[in-house]
């Protein structure tokens, strides 16, 4: 296990690489701190979560809407939680989601860390700090940039992981190799999901390497004010995919990624669109697909990436180089209407 101490505008989160779960009471007080988790990772690891607080969510990311986080605390009142409480969301996206926006209102913020329990998780949910929900078909819409106290990787819990949460997890990983890391893109095609399975040691290190790459871009612009925005390569119409037609994040990722990189070819002479969309496959992730482009463009324009008639869109110089584009909401429309 090794442990790396990141430093932020207003707080600082350690990050325990290949630790376990038991590790957890050495960072924080089991008789002080509540654990979230939900239905699926509680049932497949039941045993792990013994002599602790938890509190078990549906599973979903229709549950990550102001309703559950009300639920919840009206839990932790009648658990008598107090400011000296730390919530530790143990799951996926949503549960650490949720649980950073939970410990950030609750009597006005209170100490929160992540346990990520899935791929998607581990290299990206639960690093840099937002936390927040969903509000009907606007992915997060309302929420907050505070950072971790602690993220801790046990790898035990990816036994328990559906093939397809593997391959949504992915999609994130190829996003972070086509903006910042060229030699992860290579690595990537000369590998194969199947032999990240079978070794530790090569998963590892990816989530390893995705979260430093991650972690890095947030230091540097923790407000997503400049570089940060890197990270949405292919959220912008993902997510409005995502929201329509009910895809796992990183399908719809990856259809935005696919389709970010027509748009590169366009704006930026990007030439690489046929390698970013055979590894996407070969990693089992869709990438063309037909929708409804005028009800997508009607959400996407709501997008937080909007500055009034412009919008911020992640495009590829060349794998490995992301930059951010102004586009006017006018061309994106055109451009949106010719895929």
């Amino acid at each position: 296990m090794t442990k790396q101490t990141f430093k932020f505008s207003t707080a600082s989160t350690e990050i325990h690489f290949a630790a376990g779960i038991s590790h957890l009471k050495k960072i924080t007080d089991p008789k002080a701190t509540v654990l979230i988790t939900d239905e699926n990772v509680f049932k497949a690891h039941t045993k792990r979560f013994k002599g602790w607080n938890t509190i078990v969510l549906k599973p979903g990311e229709e549950y990550k809407v102001q309703a559950t986080v009300d639920a919840i605390i009206e839990k932790l009142i009648e658990m008598e939680a107090d400011r000296k409480t730390t919530l530790v969301g143990v799951g996926g996206g949503v549960v650490t989601d949720i649980t950073g926006y939970v410990a950030s209102v609750y009597m006005r913020g209170i100490r929160f860390g992540f346990l990520p329990t899935s791929i998607l998780g581990l290299v990206d949910a639960s690093i840099g700090g937002k936390n927040g929900i969903d509000v009907g078909v606007y992915k997060n819409m309302v929420g907050i940039i505070r950072q971790p106290a602690f993220i801790l990787h046990d790898m035990v819990f990816l036994n328990s992981l559906p093939q397809r949460e593997w391959e949504n997890g992915f999609a994130e990983v190829i996003k972070h190799a086509c903006i910042k890391d060229a030699a992860m893109f290579a690595a990537l095609e000369n590998s194969s999901l199947k032999a990240y399975q079978s070794r530790q040691k090569s998963i590892c290190d990816l989530i390893q390497r995705n979260t430093l790459i991650k972690t890095k871009v947030v230091q540097k612009d923790e407000f997503e004010k400049g570089d940060r925005r890197l990270l949405n390569f292919g959220h912008t119409l993902g997510h409005a995919l995502e929201t329509q037609y009910e895809l796992l994040h990183g399908q719809a990722i990856s259809i935005g990624m696919t389709y970010a990189c027509h748009i590169s070819e366009k704006l930026t002479g990007f030439k690489q669109t046929e390698k970013v969309v055979a590894l996407l496959e070969k990693y089992n992730l869709p990438n063309y697909v037909s929708f409804d482009k005028q009800k997508v463009f009607e959400i996407l324009k709501m997008d937080k990436k909007r500055e009034r008639k412009e919008m911020n869109y992640v495009l590829l110089e060349k794998i490995g180089k992301g930059v951010v584009k102004s586009i006017s909401l006018k061309q994106l429309e055109k451009i949106i209407q010719e895929f």
